[in-house]
């Protein structure tokens, strides 16, 4: 333990703390910005910097061990002025226009400006200067200021304050590094690494874990809510939302109400005020992606060969667009071996505007049907080739968390004085397992639930009998193997594709083997996804947010199997004949090609 002295104060802390460390220990507040915790210490922002006796520099806070006897002061003049300096040069190449931006009131540089004394509102609402900063005024014009219109990732030169969040969470969760420091000195920025021009040249996957790690508006999806909006005005349109089981877990923050607090009939509610004609749960879809899954994983496990390098590889989950495109773009060889069932998404597409359809006479080229997810990458899936209707597209829209919440804002709609309303027949049942698709691991132990009962015809003792551990040190993914009537099955869960990719290399060498692996892109699974609120307060959310969808199952819903689902038994009577049909196969399954 180290003893140091804060403010006054003694304070004693593990060895190799920084000062941010102790401070936080001591109850001392330390503003930050370029800093988030296990992902980026690099001391760029100088907002953090404090005074420690003997020393004639500052010190940046979040990357300063402290030493036996450090004497810390966090409230000088010369802390206070330094750290007002650093924000008026931010100021000076920062585009004030905050009541346009969609981080208006969880932006911590707006919160700082504000607490400095730098800006206030005035009173048209508009965030204005306070006062004179004593560097000019600076922004970037023409093409460079905004990224094209189309892109899922929008970007806004203006309002980057350089703080490499995004280039840290690019390279250190998801191992691909889109984003890097381009230009020196004045003329220095954040852009597209290598000169490459545009994301997707560098391997952009749009899974938005930039946007969710950057402290301003920078970085933001693609705002698609005008074309629900114009549907809902068209009165020959029938519009259809499905809900996906992550963005339930978060949908009333910033709108008055806490993480999970709110329920899905709650939202319902809201979006039955706001026109929509039919509201239901793609976790009634995840309970069909498992239908096809895990008869697919039975499938495979008897068909199983090396391929020409000898590797005999697993059979891969395919519901995250931005695993899939990763797997397109830079893994080739994993492509043919991602289970071809579609996400529940897709699935939820073809089935509304197919058997849904039909049954309530609705023309599928008259219905919009737009998915509520946790994810940016989304917004890409839905443009993919897959039509249940010649010409029609399965999706038109995939709306973020976010977006979702903005909408509501700008209708005025306040969520805590909506009534509730249920979810729609007959595309609203869903079970536990559905659920749980939500979370890291959640699609794995689903599968195996309703993959047990196909192997044994009967249902696993306890539902949450499927454990996983840690694989090792170096390896960050959870194993477990498991019986299945005679067949073990080695299972392997991770999420981030930094972590795949480790994973992918000890297959490759055979350091490991697996029959079923559940890849992520985004930390804790769709729960953290790029599309989630951010509540400015710098916190990986996303495993709070998958143990509210843990406890749905365990408490909310009676079905924990997907198999039991009632709705599902009468989609295949009326209109599948079973799991993996030819007519499943058309509707429920695709190719993933280059």
């Amino acid at each position: 333990m180290v003893e140091l002295t804060i403010d006054g104060a003694r304070v004693e802390v593990e060895g190799g703390a920084t000062i941010l460390d102790a401070c936080r220990a001591a109850g001392v507040e330390i503003p930050t910005l370029c800093f988030f915790e296990g992902l980026n210490d690099i001391g760029a922002c100088r907002v953090c910097v404090v005074e420690v006796e003997g020393k004639n520099r500052l010190a940046a806070a979040c990357n300063t061990a402290v030493w036996p006897d450090m004497v810390v002061h966090t409230d000088t003049e010369r802390v206070r002025a330094a750290r007002k300096s650093a924000l008026e040069l931010i100021l000076s190449q920062h585009d004030l226009n905050c009541s346009y931006c969609t981080r208006d009131g969880s932006c911590r540089l707006q919160k700082l400006f504000v607490e400095y004394g730098l800006i206030e509102r005035d009173e048209t609402f508009d965030m204005v200067i306070e006062a004179p900063i004593p560097y000019e005024k600076r922004l970037i014009k023409g093409k460079r200021a905004q990224w094209k219109a189309q892109s899922p990732i929008q970007r806004k030169t203006n309002l980057c304050i350089k703080c490499g969040r995004c280039v840290a969470a690019c390279k250190r969760l998801e191992g691909i590094g889109v984003w890097d420091f381009v230009g020196s000195g004045a003329v220095s920025n954040v852009g597209v690494r290598d000169n490459l021009g545009y994301m997707k040249a560098a391997g952009c996957v749009a899974c938005g874990q930039c946007v969710t790690h950057c402290p301003t508006g920078a970085l933001s999806e693609r705002d698609d809510i005008q074309l629900l909006l114009d549907a809902i005005a068209d009165p020959s349109v029938t519009t259809v939302v499905q809900v996906a089981p992550a963005t339930r877990t978060s949908w009333g923050v910033g709108l008055g109400a806490e993480d999970g607090s709110l329920s899905i009939e709650r939202m319902a509610g809201a979006l039955k005020k706001l026109g929509v004609d039919y509201v239901f749960d793609t976790s009634f879809a995840a309970d069909l992606t498992i239908m096809e899954e895990a008869t697919e994983l039975l499938h495979v496990l008897g068909e199983r060969k090396p391929d020409e390098n000898g590797i005999l590889w697993p059979m891969f989950t395919s519901c995250c667009p931005a695993w899939v495109s990763h797997a397109k773009f830079a893994q080739p060889d994993v492509l043919s071996h991602l289970s071809t069932a579609k996400s529940p998404m897709m699935m939820f597409g073809a089935v509304a505007k197919t058997w849904f359809a039909q049954r309530n006479n609705i023309e599928p080229s008259r219905m919009f049907s737009v998915a509520l997810m946790p994810c940016t990458a989304k917004k890409t899936e839905v443009k993919l080739p897959m039509e249940a209707n010649e010409g029609i597209p399965d999706m038109d829209a995939s709306f973020t968390t976010r977006e979702l919440q903005r909408m509501l804002r700008d209708a005025g709609i306040d969520v805590n004085a909506v009534e509730d309303a249920p979810l729609d027949n007959p595309l609203g049942d869903y079970t536990g397992a559905g659920v749980i698709f939500g979370t890291t691991g959640g699609v794995m132990e689903a599968a195996l639930r309703s993959g047990y009962y196909f192997v044994t015809g009967e249902k696993p003792a306890d539902p949450e009998a499927f454990v996983f551990t840690e694989a090792g040190e170096g390896r960050p993914w959870k194993e477990a193997s498991f019986d299945l009537a005679g067949t073990v099955v080695r299972c392997a869960v991770t999420s981030g594709l930094a972590n795949a990719q480790k994973l992918l290399d000890a297959i490759r060498a055979g350091e490991v083997a697996y029959e079923f692996v559940e890849v992520m892109a985004c930390p804790s699974g769709c729960a953290g996804g790029g599309g989630q609120p951010i509540d400015g307060t710098d916190r990986e959310l996303g495993l709070a947010r998958g143990g509210t969808l843990r406890g749905i199952d365990r408490t909310v819903t009676p079905l924990r199997y997907s198999h039991e689902n009632p709705t599902i038994k009468v989609l295949y009577d009326e209109f599948l004949g079973e799991p993996c049909s030819e007519k499943a196969h058309h509707l429920l399954h695709t190719e993933h090609m280059l």
